[in-house]
């Protein structure tokens, strides 16, 4: 039996990870005709049926609160208590699903604790880990032993809390191992491993447009223009090639966010195209030699696999989703540290003979993860959930 599912997220229109996992779910389960309640915020407030498939879209009010350039925190979410409940009792669903504890995911917990139905999370976010980096880019004039103990505290509470939220799901689900088993630990409760797919027709190496005689080595970036993504390691990446006598690059940073300004003002030799979407964005990532991810804070990873599959190797720490994506000397390079990020980089751009072997060996791979074979796992954690 399908279980009937009601699934309430607080990204969906936004360019981000949350925001494409879950437009894919949403999109798969229209695909297999199961019955489906979306509730998420969009540009004007109202909510239609078809077939199986309902969605609930509101609109945020004035009252907000700016996460980052494109995500916000409803203060005045409560409003939405009654409609919501009253659209998810007559849609009858068997569980409840949210994405993390923002102001959809709360009004999620409120709709399975009134109906008393299962609650399933998925954890996309270490919210943890954003707290302590956020806080150091705030008080980035203290001392560096200052900073190192205020963002360990501010980590260590930011998951203490956000792992009391999660104790409320009966499953959690997860992008990679090391999760599964920190919030197996943390909260008692089981957590199954959700990994996430990829769209081989759209990301492929067939995009590349560069002529081979290009001459000009492309390092790109793709995602939030955010502190905790770590990206003015870029900076320090492009002061090590000029030392080190390279001429022959370009960054290419595809984003937006509040970190924009300064990579703009810190990088020579870069364009920044902004928000890129479809055939575009497939078209710039196949169009670079090296794809450079300096965050230490993803739990997945979904624009180092979108690299991947269109032939690009990848530079990335050895954390988080990150390291469970890249295999060193077959699809790119893992560093523990920053110096060792830069000087890593450094190292292959100077080598062209061992980038176009690393590039060869990403084109044999032939990387294919379907969403539809992730989100039948999920339905499987579903379908455990409802169990007794």
């Amino acid at each position: 039996m399908t279980p009937r599912v009601a699934f309430f997220t607080d990204c969906f229109h936004e360019v981000n990870g949350v925001a494409l996992t879950s437009r894919q779910l949403d999109a798969f389960a229209q695909r297999r005709g199961y019955p489906f309640f979306s509730f998420h915020i969009g540009p004007e407030t109202k909510t239609w049926t078809v077939g199986e498939h309902t969605t609930m879209e509101i609109a945020r009010g004035p009252h907000l609160l700016r996460l980052d350039s494109d995500m916000f925190f409803d203060l005045d979410f409560l409003r939405y208590r009654t409609p919501a409940l009253d659209a998810v009792r007559a849609f009858r669903p068997d569980l409840v699903h949210i994405t993390g504890p923002g102001d959809c995911g709360i009004l999620g917990v409120i709709a399975a604790r009134t109906l008393n139905v299962p609650l399933v999370a998925s954890w996309h976010t270490d919210l943890h880990k954003y707290a302590g980096r956020r806080l150091v880019q705030m008080l980035e004039f203290l001392p560096e032993v200052i900073k190192e103990k205020l963002d360990f505290g501010a980590e260590k509470g930011a998951l203490a809390a956000t792992l009391q939220f999660y104790k409320l799901a009966k499953v959690t689900l997860a992008p990679n191992p090391d999760l599964v088993k920190l919030i197996e630990e943390g909260t008692g409760r089981p957590c199954h491993l959700m990994r996430r797919g990829i769209d081989s027709s759209i990301f492929s190496p067939t995009r590349r447009t560069r002529p081979a005689e290009d001459g000009t080595l492309v390092l790109g970036y793709v995602g939030r223009l955010s502190p905790e993504k770590g990206i003015r390691l870029l900076a320090d990446v492009e002061r090590a090639l000029i030392s080190a006598g390279v001429e022959n690059y370009r960054f290419q940073v595809v984003g937006q966010g509040s970190e924009l300004e300064w990579l703009q003002q810190n990088l020579q030799r870069a364009d920044f195209p902004g928000v890129l979407r479809g055939e575009a964005l497939a078209t710039a990532y196949a169009n670079l030699d090296l794809f450079l991810f300096p965050s230490r804070t993803d739990t997945f990873g979904n624009v180092i696999q979108e690299a991947l599959a269109s032939g690009v190797p990848a530079a990335v720490f050895a954390e988080g989703g990150p390291k469970f994506l890249v295999e060193p000397g077959e699809s790119g390079i893992r560093a523990e540290t920053d110096a060792e990020f830069v000087e890593r980089t450094v190292d292959l751009v100077r080598d062209p003979r061992r980038l176009a072997a690393l590039r060869a060996k990403v084109l044999a791979s032939k990387l294919d993860r379907t969403w539809d074979g992730v989100f039948e796992d999920v339905y499987e954690a579903y379908r455990l959930s409802c169990r007794p």
